[in-house]
């Protein structure tokens, strides 16, 4: 099969985490990326990337011949714009978060891409990582029981380089949320019922040097409902300076499982077991897994004609979690979900995934003498 022709919509930051992206497919001999539209003064950072062809023109990218797969980096407000215009050129698009900033434009997404029969992805990519896929088969299995509560964290002190982040379209739940959003929903299934605080904790932020009015959340705690009777907590915000907590935490009936590090970024997990009464930690066997790697995932699964395990129903419910979760901060009330998904079942064991090193961090539990004390 000859090389899958990506071409990249947005050069800013986070081009430089998707052109090795792209490197990687070219020596593998599984893509290439031929073109990059962005501003004229990121000709230069696209140039030092290896970026082969640069242009100012979208045109030169949506509907070109040359392009198969359009990779959507622009700003949120410009996801479902830019997504539309690819889709109906019949081109499959990778879109960064998030799916788009009103659900009518997202919903209408997955209609266009049904119809023209094309894939359509969405970041964040948690649910493809190593770390995430043992945890999800461990809690598929049952090992810790029926799941009850779970938490989830993402934060850090805020962008400075550009100001749409803190405006409409942006905001800490869009930026932020949605790792915790997808990861948790990943583990386990869409959500029923969604109440939040949110709000603007730093009414000012400097951004290249100059002070602007912050418009749009930085910091906000969603509560969330998965039915029978397991709950979840988001906390997310442009307010933490930083963190030392487990990604995801799950509490079973039976035991706990903990994602260390961050979900788009993980660094092993650990894993209490009732039955085995201590501590068991998992050591990072994929330290260098990238946070772009849904990119990869979807040149695959269209050379060989698999269905992505990023699917665009769950991308939009998430949304919908995160945009009902801005209504109940304003409403105060809790509010229903109508959006469902499939959960996707986790890949295959690794063989090498009993390579993690495993450590008891506890002295096993030792049962409390039984009766009153006289």
């Amino acid at each position: 099969m000859d090389l899958i022709r990506l071409g990249i919509i947005g050069c800013g930051n986070v081009l430089e985490a998707y052109a090795p992206q792209c490197e990687r497919l070219r020596a593998g001999g599984l893509a290439e990326l031929v073109v990059a539209c962005g501003r004229e003064s990121q000709r230069k950072r696209a140039a030092a990337l290896g970026v082969p062809r640069f242009t100012t023109r979208e045109a030169d990218v949506l509907g070109s011949p040359d392009v198969d797969v359009v990779v959507i980096l622009a700003s949120m407000p410009q996801h479902a714009r830019l997504a539309r215009a690819a889709l109906e050129a019949g081109q499959h698009v990778l879109l960064e978060k998030p799916l788009a900033t009103r659900f009518a434009d997202a919903r209408e997404l997955l209609a266009l891409a049904e119809r023209k029969q094309r894939r359509l992805v969405c970041a964040p990519f948690t649910i493809l990582s190593p770390t995430f896929q043992v945890i999800a088969r461990r809690l598929r299995a049952g090992e810790i029981g029926a799941p009850c509560l779970a938490r989830a964290r993402y934060g850090w002190s805020g962008p400075w380089w550009s100001g749409w982040f803190y405006r409409e379209g942006g905001g800490a739940l869009f930026d932020l949320g949605v790792y915790s959003l997808t990861s948790l929903t990943g583990l386990l299934g869409p959500v029923r019922r969604v109440s939040a605080f949110a709000g603007v904790a730093i009414p000012e932020r400097e951004v290249n040097g100059r002070r602007i009015a912050v418009e749009a959340e930085d910091n906000a705690q969603v509560l969330l409902d998965f039915g029978n009777a397991c709950f979840g907590a988001v906390s997310c915000g442009f307010t933490m300076q930083q963190y030392r907590s487990p990604a995801l935490e799950i509490y079973g009936s039976q035991g706990v499982l903990q994602m260390l590090g961050d979900d788009w970024d993980p660094d092993g997990y650990e894993m209490w077991r009732n039955d085995a009464a201590c501590w068991q930690v998992f050591k990072e066997t994929t330290p260098d897994w990238p946070w772009t790697d849904g990119l990869r995932h979807l040149v695959e699964c269209l050379r060989s004609g698999a269905v992505p395990l990023v699917a665009p129903a769950q991308a939009l419910h998430v949304l919908e979690v995160m945009l009902k979760a801005q209504q109940s901060a304003r409403d105060g009330r809790a509010l229903e979900l109508e959006t469902s998904f499939t959960p996707p079942i986790p890949m295959p064991a690794d063989p090498e995934e009993a390579a993690h090193r495993q450590h008891d961090r506890t002295r096993a539990h030792v049962e409390a003498p039984r009766g009153g004390t006289g």
